[in-house]
């Protein structure tokens, strides 16, 4: 039994994620990263968000990003509309994530921070949900099943996330023009920093 619940597993990500692939906008991302990088010319800054799960990714998302050049800052999509916000200013590009785009919660730090004139970044599961409604620029990355027989706990969902999202690091990553140097300089610790070193002039 649990053989043929692994093989499910791994065939329903096998083809949620081709799909994901498959649908994600390259407009779209483009858009993304013009966004952000017209903000920073602003001196404007990247912040993600997300409540529950994608709140995890959240975190994962703002260290990538900080590590390709581009400074990013996780927002606690909870804490947000009790202080929080007030790390984001006017101008500073918020990327939300929400499975469904309808999180109660999510609504309300999206609209605080709209309403302190910060530029969304929407990244969700539904196309027409009140996220996306709400974004300048809006990312897919939706699912029809997790992985498993419930067909609730968050797996193949949280996958699109993360590829939509590694997927724009890439445009962030050529935009900032990364060399061996530069990521060294950012990462000189662990056996990636002493692998990159052996590249490095100096």
């Amino acid at each position: 039994m649990y053989q043929e619940r692994l093989a499910n597993y791994f065939s329903i990500t096998e083809k949620e994620t081709k799909q994901i692939i498959d649908k994600t906008s390259s407009e779209a991302l483009e858009a993304a990263s013009e966004l952000i990088k017209e903000a920073q010319k602003l001196g404007g800054r990247v912040h993600v968000t997300g409540i529950g799960k994608p709140g995890h990714v959240a975190h994962y998302i703002a260290s990538l990003y900080s590590s390709i050049g581009t400074p990013t800052y996780f927002l606690d999509g909870t804490e947000a509309i009790h202080g929080s916000s007030g790390q984001v200013e006017a101008g500073d590009v918020v990327i939300a994530l929400s499975n469904s785009g309808e999180t109660e919660e999510l609504k309300k730090t999206v609209q605080t921070l709209k309403n302190n004139e910060a530029v969304i970044i929407g990244v969700s599961g539904r196309e027409h949900s009140w996220l996306a409604e709400q974004s300048e620029v809006f990312l897919f990355a939706g699912v029809e099943e997790e992985g498993d027989t419930l067909n609730k706990p968050p797996r193949a969902s949280i996958l699109a996330e993360i590829i939509v999202l590694q997927a724009l690091s890439i445009l962030l990553q050529e935009e900032n023009q990364l060399d061996p140097e530069m990521y060294y300089k950012w990462h000189p610790g662990g056996s990636l920093g002493a692998a990159i070193k052996g590249s490095v002039k100096g």
